[in-house]
């Protein structure tokens, strides 16, 4: 035990670690926590100093002289957009009601005119029409017998009956004259003569009676009793003449010479002759439209109205065909403005149509106006339309290099394409959409989309 005791030493050449508890160990740790701290600001400070906010952008269009396929020079004075319309679209309707049994067209089928398109049950139409012939050929019947008037087996029977009576009257005068000398010597009763005298004055009426007959028969009917049945006959016939054209409306025809708009029954539909809702019975078959004869309806605004004259002249163009283009005229003007929206309509004719053109397509106008023979044709001083909302304030913020420059335009009007700018922008810049109310000159943006 003891020599174990003097054998311990101490290895004073190990070096001592301080404990957790120690002064350093404290240091490491408050001196990294500070380097993790300074890390997060300083990535917070650089993505708030180079953060830039997402903004909607618009690309300007201007609108400038043009130079037509003569040479002359073409001044725009106005762009206008609106919709293609059939100038006129027709709703084909029946005239009676019943139910299809047969269509014979489809939506974009060509018709003529008088082309049959539908047809209709007709069994209660013949039926009737069978009718009222049958009803025309009694009265047509009647008033034959009436204008022949009497036969001369009539007038014959006539005159037998009063030949007749009169004869049956002698006998009876001679059988009264025997009766009162019977009565006279009070051989035979006072009844048997006022019965012969009865009998005498019977036959006597009777006899006046049947040559009355005889007299009427010979002359024949009335010329009121023939007047009226003719009456009766002109009525019957236009009961036929009407069934008649009952019958022929079971055939629908086109109308007009045009295109199948829209096809509205199916067969075993029920067709009526009035306006109906979208279930039960069908106001119209199918509608039709010339598209050779098509306008392009547009809502021009008040403020520039006064720069349209009648007959002004136009070229016409498509969203879906862009680089196709058509010439235009005004044709119609609406006698009286839009008061909910300040605007007038003002229909365009086009003036040579084609298969690409659809009623219903978004179309442009570029309204023109034509330089004056004997002057060269000068540039025109550009015109654009932006959007309402790209405007505060008289001034505008274009996008460029990823940051905004305030700029001061000049807006003369508005228009159904927007604010009209006649100073301060020239075409192509992109401008800043509902900008927000801190956004200044200068300012870092980042587009998110360019708006049509």
């Amino acid at each position: 035990m003891e020599a174990d005791i003097k054998n311990l030493r101490i290895d004073r050449s190990r070096k001592v670690v301080p404990e957790a508890g120690s002064p350093w160990a404290r240091r490491f740790i408050v001196i990294g926590i500070l380097l993790f701290v300074l890390a997060g600001v300083g990535r917070f400070v650089y993505g708030y100093l180079n953060d830039a906010p997402e903004v909607a952008v618009y690309r300007v269009k201007s609108s400038s002289t043009s130079t037509s396929a003569s040479g002359a020079g073409q001044t725009v004075i106005l762009n206008a957009t609106g919709y293609i319309v059939a100038h006129h679209k027709i709703q084909v309707a029946s005239k009676v009601v019943g139910r299809v049994l047969w269509i014979g067209v489809e939506k974009g089928d060509r018709v003529k005119e008088g082309q049959v398109i539908v047809r209709l049950e007709d069994d209660e139409y013949k039926a009737q029409l069978q009718q009222a012939v049958g009803q025309l050929k009694t009265l047509e019947a009647r008033l034959d017998e009436l204008t022949n008037g009497s036969r001369p087996e009539e007038i014959a029977t006539a005159r037998a009956n009063v030949d007749q009576t009169k004869a049956d009257l002698a006998n009876a005068e001679i059988t009264l004259k025997r009766t009162r000398e019977l009565v006279r010597e009070k051989v035979s009763a006072q009844q048997v003569l006022d019965d012969a005298e009865g009998r005498v004055n019977s036959l006597r009426a009777r006899v006046n009676s049947l040559e009355k007959t005889f007299e009427l028969v010979k002359i024949g009917p009335r010329r009121e009793t023939i007047d009226a049945l003719r009456g009766q006959i002109l009525e019957a016939k236009g009961r036929v003449a009407f069934y008649e054209s009952t019958l022929s409306n079971t055939l629908i025809k086109a109308p007009v010479t045009g295109t199948v708009l829209e096809r509205n029954v199916e067969k075993g539909e029920f067709v009526t002759t009035g306006f109906v809702g979208d279930k039960g019975a069908k106001g119209y078959v199918v509608s039709l439209a010339d598209l050779n004869d098509l306008q392009v309806e547009l809502d021009i605004n008040q403020n520039d109205f006064a720069r349209l004259d009648r007959k002004q002249k136009g070229t016409i163009t498509t969203d879906a065909y862009p680089d196709r283009k058509y010439s235009g005229v005004i044709a119609e003007i609406a006698p009286e403005a839009n008061r909910q929206k300040a605007t007038v309509q003002v229909k365009v004719q086009v003036l040579q149509p084609d298969d690409f053109l659809r009623p219903d397509m978004n179309a442009s106008v570029a309204f023109y106006e034509e330089a004056k023979a004997g002057t060269a044709p000068t540039a025109a001083k550009p015109v654009v339309y932006v959007p309402t909302a790209a405007v505060r304030n008289d001034a505008v913020f274009i996008l460029l290099g990823g940051k905004v420059i305030r700029r001061a335009v000049r807006v003369t009007g508005t228009t159904s394409e927007g604010l009209r700018v006649e100073e301060g922008l020239i075409g192509g810049e992109d401008l800043v959409l509902n900008p927000p109310a801190d956004l200044k000159d200068g300012a870092k943006v980042k587009a998110k989309g360019a708006a049509k």
